[in-house]
């Protein structure tokens, strides 16, 4: 790796740990205002702090988030679909030179292996990759999983190689209690796990826990930290896992502490 692209990737895994705590925002992209995220000017400030970095729209970037701020930007440049139509009709939105002129640490794109439109999806990412290399710009791909697809280890290590292969630095992937390490195993560079859909704060933690315990370097995790009843306490739980180590129950103890 070029040294701006060894750059950037430190200031999201760091380089102590060799993990990540990555707040996923950019839900609004195809859901809307989002339960939590309502009003990101004044929900993302406090839990900035104790977040490697923000995965976040342009859009919401700019309107909501301080100049100021120290949280390194992982930038979505993918969308184009909404909830009410196809989620794999997506495309790349945002230019190269607008993820750098938002001082961006890296971007991010969805991949939909097995989904109607794979092939342009796949396509776009290796066109990304083709631009980010040329300016040094670590790219994440995130394998979006359709409704009728089955999140388990064969799935998932099949969409997390392909993304490896067209290029991917970092993987964004599901996390499958069978087989996860396999998945890891098969995928040549780091992964970290998708929190999905809001489930117990309890099981939230223990599903980070098993991941990094597997091989993952750490979570892009979102609703369950911001539709949380504590969302501080929710993502300073998960940043000791990821960072320290810490038991489930020491950290549903944080989270509980707020």
């Amino acid at each position: 790796m070029d040294w701006g692209l060894k750059n950037r990737l430190s200031k999201t895994i760091s380089p102590k740990t060799g993990k990540t705590v990555m707040l996923a925002v950019d839900h609004g992209y195809f859901q809307g205002p989002t339960t939590g995220l309502k009003n990101p000017k004044e929900d993302l400030p406090k839990l900035l702090p104790y977040a490697d970095s923000l995965f976040i729209t342009r859009g919401i970037l700019r309107n909501c988030i301080d100049a100021n701020t120290n949280v390194p930007i992982f930038l979505r440049v993918s969308g184009g679909t909404s909830i009410l139509g196809e989620l794999s009709n997506e495309d790349i939105t945002t230019s190269m030179k607008e993820a750098l002129r938002l001082n961006s640490v890296g971007v991010g794109m969805s991949v939909f292996v097995g989904a109607k439109n794979e092939d342009r999806t796949i396509s776009n990412l290796g066109r990304l990759v083709n631009e980010a290399e040329d300016v040094g710009m670590p790219v994440l791909a995130i394998t979006a999983v359709g409704k009728d697809m089955v999140r388990d280890a064969r799935y998932l290590g099949l969409a997390s190689r392909i993304c490896a292969e067209m290029g991917a630095h970092i993987v964004k992937t599901y996390y499958c209690e069978k087989d996860f390490d396999k998945v890891v195993e098969g995928c040549p560079v780091p992964i970290v796990i998708a929190g999905g859909k809001k489930i117990p704060e309890k099981d939230a933690l223990q599903m980070a826990s098993n991941a990094i315990r597997d091989g993952a370097v750490g979570v892009d995790m979102g609703r369950n930290i911001f539709q949380s009843d504590k969302p501080v306490g929710m993502i300073k739980a998960i940043n000791a896992i990821v960072h320290k180590n810490v038991s489930v129950k020491e950290a549903f103890d944080i989270y509980k502490n707020g």
